[in-house]
């Protein structure tokens, strides 16, 4: 997408995999003492390889990573603790509340400088 002072415009998404649906490559590019501990339903890790492949293409077209979505099954739309832990400030964070399989909500949020809190950001859906 293209950011413009606090205005950004998404141009494309772009899915990454969700590596804990592959726990044998999950825990190869990230060590767990409890590996199964965590599961795909409520934690997310993208390989960094697929990620800088990303930002690569986009710098080479103009574009920016403006930030990064994700469900929450059966959870509202908001930043866990975990989101919190594992999230850079500057991008946006959208978080699509999903109830028995039906996406419900969707907001979008960005980390403080400080990292103790997600400050809420306005969406707009154009068709």
């Amino acid at each position: 997408g293209r950011a413009d002072g606090d205005r950004k415009e998404v141009t494309e998404v772009v899915p990454l995999q969700n590596l804990r649906r592959d726990p044998e490559r999950a825990q190869a590019l990230l060590p767990l003492e409890a590996p199964g501990s965590e599961s795909e339903r409520n934690r997310f890790l993208i390989d960094p390889r697929d990620q800088i492949r990303v930002e690569k293409d986009a710098r080479t077209r103009g574009l920016d990573v403006l930030g990064y979505y994700h469900s929450h099954p059966d959870h509202p739309a908001r930043p866990s603790n975990y989101d919190r832990d594992h999230a850079w400030p500057w991008y946006s964070y959208v978080i699509i509340g999903v109830e028995r399989g039906e996406p419900k909500e969707l907001n979008s949020w960005v980390l403080s400088d400080d990292r103790s809190k997600f400050d809420p950001e306005r969406v707009e859906l154009q068709e």
